[in-house]
């Protein structure tokens, strides 16, 4: 099976930074991961994805996030981050890292796989 590991959540105060990376393994060796990104949820509203990036480096933001985070990859470490500045009371919630279209040595994974979700709270 695939696992995706998230670290990186805390408590910050508004208009600072915090980084969140997640690792993803698997118990067969992983060769590729299609999409990789981050979603975040509020109490009382839905999931959202704040960003995401492809195989080829291709990027997506939330609007909303689009200027202060940024997502990045390593795909020889089966890990992706997500660096955010300028936090303000709107980004708390539970972040989850997600992995789309996962590829082993011996089999495709053609579904989403989500970590366990990390809380960030900004205070005010």
């Amino acid at each position: 099976q695939v696992q995706l590991v998230e670290s990186g959540g805390g408590l910050v105060q508004a208009g600072g930074s915090l980084r969140l990376s997640c690792t993803v393994s698997g118990s067969i060796r992983i060769r590729s991961i299609d999409d990789m990104g981050w979603y975040r949820q509020a109490p009382g509203k839905q999931r959202e994805l704040v960003a995401s990036v492809n195989i080829g480096a291709e990027t997506d933001y939330a609007d909303s996030v689009k200027g202060r985070f940024t997502i990045s990859r390593d795909d020889a470490k089966n890990t992706v981050s997500l660096q955010m500045n300028s936090l303000n009371s709107d980004d708390t919630a539970v972040y989850y890292c997600n992995a789309y279209n996962v590829h082993t040595s011996s089999k495709q994974y053609l579904v989403s796989f989500w970590g366990q979700g990390t809380q960030v709270t900004v205070a005010s």
